[in-house]
């Protein structure tokens, strides 16, 4: 293997996520400039670099240095040092301020920074940059050494710098030493990239580190499928092929671990009617959590629950109508009364049935009775969708918890702090998992009055659990489901095709002015035939602003017509490159000032959201961060995004349907093929649709239409929340 020295002049190409890079290195000792190719992962212009590959030439760029293996060399010579810290490797240091530094230090520069960090306050014009500067250095010289150690292992630079970040200085150490916990602990990191890293440490195939740590793998494979447990029939096997060994060392794995305890474990097995369920420990505390909630709360009397009974109903009606100017139907009232009159209540029904209404109704009598209410969803977009339907003011769940910085599990409002209110409201009930129904529910007081509203036909919870349905089918809290569809919703085609739908009946998909379809049953044409609905057909003849008023979704992420192909294509049409704006290449995904993101995970430090959405209104290559925008109920804010972290946003001109819930849009573009296969069911695209506002574009194969009606199959999700409130009944 050739091996090739020299400092790092120019990079023509670099990919921040992969690491791919197309350089220009000056070999020691000589004027010539050499072509290098590679993974380079992290990199600087300045940096002295040994380099192992092979020599080759290219048919168009010639004679070039494929990179194999590599390693920094510190820079011994004044220019290359100084080109080394005005790279932008040091928040601080630009050209300039690298200038007086090494004017200052000379050759002696990186030493002095390493080993005599106060001797820079020497340099004029440093001032309390100093400590950053160091704290900066510490940092990159950690980074580097674990970008060393896995750069065979398909790591990411920005995992190496979330690795970092997460442990500190203990970094290299964990790596080493305990290497399952990156998959546990550090998001983008899974089972098997940590058991790769664990295989080239010398961990044994058998090690019981490694079985306990693919058996809780394969319970986290499980919740994020929506699965509260496993029950040990299925869980055995699973773990058995993934870890390649016997099912004996399984059983005996799980019988140590559940031997342990579950607070050393994170394992928790439950023995029910004979069998074993085995639960990620958080998973089965939230379960009992929720239970016990709304046991308690039924349980406890409260001031409203007396005063409610007491009420004149037919004034209170009489008094709706007058100040609404509404006549509520016999089952609308019957939701209102129920919810001041019993303790949860669960209210349900689909669109144009009058949920709005039934609610502001609700919030009209609880103003009357002077009584204090909070109103809350799931999601950014849901909780303004509320809040502008009900003139009062809404917050996501999150953020009415209040976020403390001790973790995910830690909220300000908790049973120690309550809610201050008499009645908690929640909206889009159908997308409540159980983790947060039971941080929720913690933070209710005993006395409230709760009411969860939802529509049950829609696609459950993208996290664990089925609670709106196990709520009702348990029969721990009063059900009101409305039926019937108003007047001026029966005009709707969106809302009659939706009723359709629901009822096994294939949608109108003709004369109607809200509802349209497309054919075009192959992949790639039907995603050319979104791209020109969405760019050019529809903004001419609804008069809308594409990049605003219309989303386009997927029942899939990949293939032809799936979120990430549609992204791109979007992208390219509606935000196209432009000299004025800037990107950043991410992996295979471009963002670009001006876009349309989606946040994709739970960041409490950033306090933004899985399913928040935004629009990037700056880029900083200097500094490597994105900023961007989020409009929320009633305020606009901007994030501040590492590079490192861009792997928790993703391009939203093109959502998958799941991703959508909570959503209300004026336009929805929904691609559907046979190609969808499994995922065509009648609640996906019951979902779809139930997300517009003013029009819907299917767009594909109309027998893709009949097979998603057609398929009323709803995958079972393994839950004991049920079984749990009807055992406290």
């Amino acid at each position: 293997m050739a091996i090739l020295e020299g400092s790092l002049e120019r990079i023509t190409y670099h990919n921040s996520q992969t690491g791919y890079t197309v350089a220009r290195v000056q070999p020691a000792g000589k004027r010539h400039l050499v072509a290098v190719v590679g993974k380079l992962i992290g990199v600087q212009v300045g940096e002295a670099l040994r380099l192992e590959g092979e020599w080759s030439s290219h048919p168009e760029h010639g004679r070039q240095f494929t990179v194999a293996t590599w390693h920094a060399l510190l820079p011994t010579e004044v220019e290359g040092i100084r080109k080394y810290l005005g790279s932008g490797l040091i928040k601080g240091i630009g050209p300039k301020m690298a200038e007086r530094i090494v004017a200052t230090f000379g050759v002696d520069t990186l030493r002095v920074i390493e080993q005599q960090p106060e001797r820079l306050s020497e340099v004029r014009g440093l001032g309390r940059k100093k400590d950053d500067i160091v704290r900066a250095w510490n940092e990159q010289q950690g980074i580097k050494a674990l970008m060393t150690l896995l750069q065979g292992h398909g790591l990411t630079p920005s995992l190496a710098v979330k690795i970092y970040r997460h442990y500190g200085e203990a970094a290299l150490e964990i790596v080493q030493q305990q290497p399952y916990r990156l998959a546990d602990e550090v998001f983008g990191i899974g089972f098997l990239t940590a058991d790769q890293i664990a295989h080239a440490e010398g961990v044994r195939h058998d090690d019981p580190f490694r079985l306990g740590a693919g058996l809780r793998h394969v319970l986290s494979t499980a919740a994020n499928d929506g699965h509260c447990f496993l029950p040990r029939g299925e869980l055995v096997p699973r773990a058995a092929k993934l870890l390649e060994v016997d099912e004996a060392a399984i059983v005996t794995t799980l019988q140590r671990l559940d031997a342990a305890g579950e607070q050393a474990s994170g394992v928790r097995v439950d023995d029910v009617d004979g069998m074993q369920h085995v639960y990620l420990r958080p998973l089965c505390y939230a379960e009992e959590g929720v239970a016990n909630a709304i046991k308690t709360i039924q349980a406890t009397p409260s001031g409203l629950l007396t005063r409610a009974k007491q009420l004149p109903w037919p004034h209170v009606w009489a008094t709706v109508h007058r100040d609404m100017g509404v006549e509520l139907t016999p089952k609308q009232q019957a939701a209102v009364r129920a919810a001041l009159t019993d303790k949860l209540v669960v209210l349900t029904g689909g669109p144009g049935t009058g949920k709005t209404s039934t609610l502001r109704a609700l919030i009209l009598l609880l103003d009357m009775l002077k009584q204090r209410y909070v109103l809350a969803s799931p999601t950014g977009r849901a909780a303004k969708r509320l809040s502008e339907a009900t003139g009062a003011e809404a917050r996501t769940i999150h953020r009415l918890l209040e976020y403390s910085p001790l973790g995910e599990s830690q909220f300000k409002r908790n049973r120690d702090n309550p809610l201050p209110c008499d009645m908690l409201i929640v909206d889009e009930a159908s997308m409540l998992d159980v983790v947060l129904c039971n941080s929720l529910l913690k933070a209710v007081p005993p006395t409230a009055h709760v009411l969860f509203v939802g529509d049950v036909d829609q696609l459950p919870s993208v996290g664990p659990g089925n609670v709106l349905h196990d709520l009702i089918e348990s029969w721990a809290v009063t059900p009101v489901h409305l039926d019937r569809v108003f007047r001026q919703a029966e005009g709707s085609g969106i809302i009659a095709n939706a009723h359709r739908i629901n009822h096994g009946e294939q949608p109108e998909l003709r004369d109607l002015s809200d509802f349209f379809f497309f054919p075009k049953p192959q992949p790639e044409p039907c995603a050319e035939l979104v791209v020109d609905l969405v760019c050019e057909r529809i903004p001419r003849r609804f008069g809308v602003d594409p990049r605003r008023a219309i989303q386009v979704l997927s029942p899939t992420h990949r293939g032809p017509a799936g979120v990430q192909a549609l992204n791109k294509l979007l992208q390219a049409a509606l935000n196209p490159p432009h000299p004025s704006k800037p990107e950043q290449l991410w992996g295979d995904t471009i963002f670009r000032l001006g876009d349309r993101v989606m946040q994709v995970r739970n960041n409490y430090d950033l306090d933004v959201y899985n399913g928040d959405v935004g629009e990037i209104v700056a880029l900083d290559e200097r500094e490597r961060t994105l900023t961007v925008r989020f409009e929320e109920a009633r305020s606009v804010r901007e994030v501040l995004y590492d590079w490192a972290f861009l792997d928790e946003l993703q391009l939203a001109y093109a959502l998958s349907i799941h991703k959508s819930q909570g959503g209300e849009y004026p336009v929805v573009v929904v691609p559907l093929l046979k190609a969808h296969g499994l995922l065509l069911q009648r609640n996906l695209l019951y979902t779809a649709i139930t997300r517009a506002k003013q029009v819907v574009v299917l767009a594909g194969d109309v027998q893709a239409i009949a097979i998603a009606v057609n398929n009323n199959r709803v995958t079972e999700r393994f839950s004991g929340l049920q079984r749990r409130l009807r055992a406290n009944l």
